[in-house]
């Protein structure tokens, strides 16, 4: 069903109806040509691109930011139309190793455009506060952290980036301050977890913070987490002089419980984790910088043919994955490096005929000279 008609049927049945059409998108052009169009407008101008018509603000504000327009029965499809009215962006979050000032652009994978955003509003220090993204919501939220210059104060404060008002503002601070925490969206949730076991869930659409379960046991350490499959993975990753294995924990947000990591995921988990189209896959941060993917049922982390990330793309690496699948059932991750050089990789079934088996093919997208040089220190993907 095209946006025009999708909007239609929504205005009559709200009521409104009575004698009012919804406009063409493009006059002339097929419904589902024109979206694609209108898809492909930089994101930053979607406030310009909103006074051309009626229709065209409905298509920029209401199709991508409130899929629950729809009825309460078709919640999944909503979420597919979300994203389907979307194209996915790249933010990374960086910082200058001489100001210290911490700084995010934003890629558009299709036209390799870097796009400028607004300061981020923050004054803690490098790495200690959490970046969590909402993909379908179009928002970015900054954590916690600790303040520059003192290691043991840290703070409360978060600020949310929106992708549909280009902009930051403050959100409902923290119960406890928080810094060099875990963090991760969990059921459109934002889930955050100390080194202390302390845990707090911070929901969107409530705009407060509510308490978990506290994680018991001893302290695990940040290393890395991701989110995926309505649960929070948190390791702490192998430490020299590798005595011991490390320790990893799992928050489920449906019973609001801790377990202990699988063996196999936490000993296996030696690099940055995204999670693309579902699946789990990590950077290994040794050799080649192997790409793997997590196999639950063997609890192991098999490795992905066709190579690592080029080594033009240098480290620091941080990586983010794409939510959906993209055409064909291939999954898209993004490797970003010094200078926000970018390595893209497409991961799709091998035409080996083995079960499962996978291969990644690496395009790098390089960063502008001014970035130069910026190291990255997080990076997100969201739908704008």
């Amino acid at each position: 069903m095209s946006f025009s008609s999708m909007s239609k049927q929504q205005v009559l049945d709200a009521g409104e109806g009575a004698g009012e059409e919804v406009m063409e998108l493009i006059p002339g052009l097929p419904e589902e040509v024109a979206e694609k169009c209108l898809l492909h407008l930089p994101f930053l101008y979607h406030r310009l691109f909103r006074t051309v018509s009626s229709t065209w603000n409905r298509f920029l504000t209401d199709a991508p930011a409130k899929p629950l327009l729809l009825a309460p029965d078709a919640a999944a499809a909503a979420a597919a139309v979300s994203l389907s009215f979307s194209l996915p962006f790249l933010f990374a979050f960086a910082f200058d190793p001489t100001s210290r000032r911490l700084q995010c652009q934003a890629l558009d994978p299709f036209s390799r455009r870097w796009l400028l955003l607004p300061p981020v509003p923050i004054g803690a220090s490098a790495g200690s506060f959490a970046v969590v993204g909402l993909p379908r919501r179009g928002e970015i939220y900054v954590i916690g952290g600790v303040e520059e210059g003192d290691d043991s104060k840290a703070v409360r404060s978060v600020v949310v980036y929106s992708a549909a008002r280009n902009g930051w503002e403050e959100a409902a601070a923290m119960r406890t301050p928080r810094g060099y925490m875990a963090a991760g969206e969990v059921g459109g949730r934002v889930v955050v977890a100390g080194e202390d076991g302390e845990a707090e869930v911070f929901d969107p659409e409530a705009g407060a913070w509510l308490p978990a379960a506290p994680r018991r046991g001893a302290a695990v350490a940040r290393y890395d987490a991701a989110a995926a499959g309505g649960k929070l993975y948190v390791t702490e990753g192998w430490a020299w002089p590798f005595e011991r294995a490390p320790r990893g924990a799992v928050y489920d947000a449906a019973a609001d419980s801790w377990r202990e990591m699988a063996r196999g995921m936490r000993e296996g988990w030696t690099g940055s984790c995204a999670v693309a189209g579902g699946r789990m896959y990590i950077v290994a941060e040794y050799g080649e910088w192997r790409l793997k993917r997590y196999d639950e049922a063997r609890d192991e982390w098999r490795m992905v043919g066709g190579g690592g990330v080029p080594p033009e793309v240098r480290r620091p690496h941080v990586v983010a994955g794409e939510v959906g699948e993209v055409a064909g059932g291939r999954r898209r991750i993004y490797v970003v490096g010094a200078g926000l050089d970018v390595a893209v990789g497409t991961v799709s079934a091998a035409s080996t005929g083995v079960e499962e088996e996978e291969v990644v093919e690496w395009e790098v997208v390089k960063g502008p000279t001014e970035f130069a040089g910026l190291a990255p220190c997080n990076a997100q993907v969201l739908y704008a």
